[in-house]
């Protein structure tokens, strides 16, 4: 079958529209539970519009359809969408307005539809305070109109549950559920919502495989003064996952049940307005309970990694950097002949990583871009897309696993070849940021506005920037994307504290040639007075033909010695002859 005809699929979509009277209709890239990787059966902007990144939100009108998307897909998103159909908006571009701007300025006295459900509770009570200023509305509806227009609606993923072993967890569920509901007395709570599939998984110990790349199930939790209840499809659920619910008292209640359950709440309800759906909001609404909305507590708790789940990541990327240096290794041969391409590449990739111990899935679709693909920041390589690698370009590949005991993400950009010195000066200024962040020693609670900076300066002395932020948080055996830990131009977060773990990956990408970009995860550990300092979780070299040597400092070049030292000592012991000379060669003193 070819790809549907995005032009008939938008008229479709209005007819329903006008059956509803509405002027607009809003379709983000979130569901039910505001995921980032979103299940194939609520896969409905990728449905309407035909772009698949992770992140864009469209808005279709009667005379008109948008998307939004950040950097990151701007490229993407101009390969992707039916631009007879589509207007691309380019979010964060000057003059571009956010969505939200766009409807105060364009529609005054409009009806706006959305389905509750996939709205978060804030960008719901943000859109009706900007529509009835100009007179408009934000119409809820029960019927979400892009279902209405599938021709065959996907049934819910059926993934099997299972319980995290306190051996990887590094804390009961009891002993966490006393903690959150510590939390709860302090703001005179009676019950908190969990609808963040991984604040669910995090907190009763659970994992699962209903949402590609994260290993999560779906459910909701709700957490009472003297109850804790699971709301999951029980056929997901084995003898010893029942048990281990059982045993840490917590009851399991049917998934469509929730709804009646926060109907029947009374006194204080905590939810989160972020990640709690407008829909969730409604039901506790109409319930006899006061809701309390606040940041939710569990989502800084699993953000602060416990002693076991530390050593558990430090553990998985000496495990995910022999893959990678094999990887590497393998590459600088396997080119030669004209016949690898990037979808190849990144296949013997993951090969590598599914041999080691607790390795579970990826953490995201590894990206593997050869020259101009590189420079598509989420570059998605398919069989039939990909591109031979060659030695005339950079090849960036970024890529991360899920283990039992950890979660990693890690970006390496190499050259097969002789790179031309305007690449080794890109390179370098981009490993000098990512040096700068990796070396600054900062007072805890310092905004990731404020780190983010630190990254950009050698690049921003040459003129030169990246679209997307310089970190993210990163969940141990979950998410790759985790908050609240951010490192960007406007983190609005809470500011880094010990114990999180963050990406450090600032790049650059010159379109139609080639992208750099250079990433490791980072620990934040407390040193001395209230400050902290970063440690490497990563173990992976550097590309030594890329770095300009005379660029840096050496000061720099000491850290480059220090890094290339500590990955050598821990990976050569573990890799075969061959392997292991390639990299004490890469390693070596600059």
């Amino acid at each position: 079958m070819g790809s549907p005809d995005r032009g008939e699929l938008v008229r479709e979509l209005r007819a329903q529209m006008r059956e509803h009277s509405l002027d607009f209709y809003l379709v983000p890239s979130s569901d039910d539970h505001q995921n980032e990787y979103v299940p194939d059966c609520w896969q409905r902007r990728r449905f309407i519009s035909g772009f698949s990144g992770s992140a864009g939100d469209v808005l279709i009108g009667l005379e008109g359809a948008w998307l939004w998307t950040d950097s990151r897909y701007w490229l993407q998103a101009a390969d992707e969408l039916d631009d007879r159909v589509f207007t691309l908006q380019r979010s964060g571009a000057d003059g571009v307005p956010t969505i939200e701007a766009w409807l105060q300025q364009h529609a005054a006295g409009a009806r706006v539809g959305t389905d509750p459900r996939v709205v978060s509770s804030a960008l719901a009570r943000e859109l009706v305070a900007l529509l009835e200023v100009g007179g408009g509305t934000l119409a809820a509806l029960e019927l979400n109109l892009v279902d209405a227009i599938r021709p065959q609606p996907l049934g819910l993923p059926a993934g099997a549950a299972s319980a995290l072993e306190l051996q990887f967890a590094g804390e009961s569920v009891a002993d966490k559920l006393e903690r959150i509901r510590s939390c709860m007395a302090e703001r005179d709570c009676d019950a908190l919502v969990l609808t963040a599939l991984d604040a669910v998984a995090w907190s009763f110990n659970v994992r699962g495989r209903d949402v590609d790349f994260n290993p999560v199930l779906l459910a909701y939790g709700l957490i009472e003064r003297d109850a804790a209840r699971l709301f999951v499809d029980e056929s997901k659920l084995d003898d010893n996952v029942r048990e281990h619910l059982r045993s840490a008292g917590v009851g399991v209640e049917p998934y469509s049940g929730y709804s009646a359950a926060l109907r029947g709440l009374a006194g204080s309800v905590w939810l989160d307005p972020a990640t709690a759906s407008a829909w969730v909001a409604e039901q506790v609404e109409q319930s006899a309970a006061r809701a309390v909305r606040e940041p939710s507590p569990v989502a800084r708790m699993k953000s602060l990694k416990n002693a076991t789940e530390r050593d558990g990541m430090r553990a998985a990327h000496l495990r995910d950097g022999v893959a990678l240096v094999r990887f590497l290794h393998w590459l600088q041969s396997a080119w030669q002949g004209g016949a690898l391409d990037e979808y190849t590449a990144s296949q013997r990739l993951d090969e590598l990583r599914a041999s080691g111990e607790h390795f579970r899935d990826l953490s995201f679709p590894t990206i593997s871009g050869f020259g101009p693909n590189g420079a598509i920041v989420h570059y998605r390589v398919t069989p039939e897309n990909a591109a031979k690698i060659g030695d005339s370009a950079p090849y960036l590949v970024d890529s991360g696993a899920q283990y039992l005991d950890g979660t990693t993400d890690v970006t390496r950009t190499v050259h097969l070849g002789t790179p031309r010195r305007i690449e080794q000066e890109h390179y370098t200024r981009v490993l000098r940021g990512h040096l700068a962040l990796r070396h600054t020693l900062f007072p805890r609670g310092t905004s990731g506005a404020q780190l983010d900076a630190i990254a950009r300066r050698p690049l921003w002395e040459a003129g030169l920037d990246y679209g997307h932020g310089t970190g993210h948080g990163v969940g141990c055996y979950l998410n790759v994307h985790e908050r609240p830990p951010t490192i960007a131009p406007r983190a609005t977060t809470g500011g880094l504290e010990p114990d999180m773990v963050v990406s450090n990956e600032p790049g650059l990408y010159q379109e139609g040639e080639y992208g750099i970009r250079i990433e490791n995860l980072l620990l934040v550990r407390e040193v001395a007075s209230g400050f902290c300092e970063f440690e490497d979780l990563t173990l992976a070299p550097y590309a030594r033909v890329l770095i300009a040597r005379d660029l840096l400092s050496e000061q720099e070049v000491g850290h480059v010695d220090d890094y290339h030292a500590r990955v050598r000592s821990a990976l050569a012991p573990l890799l075969d002859e061959a392997a292991r000379a390639w990299l004490e060669a890469e390693t070596a003193p600059l």
